[in-house]
């Protein structure tokens, strides 16, 4: 792998605390060190650093469409931490689950249902803390 400068991958974990809170994107940031320090560097470095700073959408607008992405492709860890950041990012519960529920008719109803599902665990989670 390309060596991703230490200053890049600082910035995109900054962005990355900025919609998850710091205590939540460091305990991200160790999870993806531990299973690989290559993807670490590459989410906090490209992604987080370059993709999520562009101003071209707003985050809240970048969000809805990363979640309506993730539920589409069935990827349950993803969306769940997509559904936290996009909450932070300024999109309500309902805007999530609408996001959600318009890939019924793209990804089909199961995919709605799944993701449905993992939203209403997410909220039940984020209400019991």
């Amino acid at each position: 792998m390309s060596e991703i400068s230490q200053e890049r991958i600082q910035a995109g974990f900054d962005q990355f605390s900025r919609m998850l809170g710091s205590e939540r994107a460091t305990r991200m940031r160790d999870a993806w060190h531990r299973i690989s320090p290559d993807f670490e560097q590459f989410v906090l470095g490209s992604l987080a650093a370059e993709m999520w700073t562009r101003p071209q959408l707003d985050l809240r607008t970048r969000s809805l469409v990363t979640v309506a992405a993730l539920a589409a492709l069935n990827r349950p860890r993803a969306l769940a931490l997509n559904i936290e950041m996009a909450l932070t990012n300024g999109a309500t519960r309902e805007e999530v689950c609408e996001a959600i529920l318009q890939m019924g008719f793209y990804a089909g109803f199961p995919t709605a249902w799944e993701g449905l599902a993992a939203a209403t665990e997410i909220f039940e989670q984020l209400d019991s803390d």
